[in-house]
């Protein structure tokens, strides 16, 4: 092979790798209540109703660098490995809250939010980041009042986020 072959060889197989690595799939472990990247922040809470039925989990998701446009949260049963969709995918901007009937985890304890770089990734289920909980974070804080929790997502994550 001519110099010239193989450097277009090099930079061919330069790229294939730099696109391999740039479309991986990042698996993170959330564990607490506030999770925080360099592109994404999120914190949970539980917003109390008058029965259980009524009581939700509000996960805000503040989209930091706007490295995502679409997340999906599936929730998991760890021991059978059955799956459901707990919030279809959606449009992500500055932020989204997730809303989630808490009695859903009962069936399905674990939680992934799936977050997709764009359309395209999400209609082939190709999440730039997934992170995964073991079910709702002992840190969560529960509200009696959706301003009490509004109070907390911004001063945990900023004001407007």
């Amino acid at each position: 092979m001519s110099p010239r072959g193989r450097v277009v060889t090099a930079v061919a197989a330069a790229g294939l790798l730099w696109a391999a690595q740039a479309a991986a799939q990042t698996v993170v472990h959330g564990a607490d209540s506030l999770f925080s990247a360099p592109t994404l922040k999120l914190a949970w809470a539980v917003l109390k109703g008058r029965t259980e039925p009524e009581t939700r989990v509000v996960i805000r998701v503040a989209n930091v660098t706007d490295a995502y446009r679409f997340i999906r949260v599936d929730g998991v049963d760890p021991f059978t490995k059955a799956r459901t969709v707990f919030a279809v995918p959606a449009l992500v901007e500055k932020t989204i809250d997730i809303s989630i009937v808490r009695v859903r985890f009962a069936d399905h304890p674990s939680a992934e939010l799936h977050l997709f770089r764009d359309e395209m990734a999400m209609r082939a289920n190709d999440a730039a980041l997934v992170v995964y909980y073991l079910g709702v974070p002992d840190t969560t804080p529960e509200f009696a009042a959706p301003a009490a929790a509004e109070a907390y997502f911004e001063k945990m994550l900023g004001p407007g986020r």
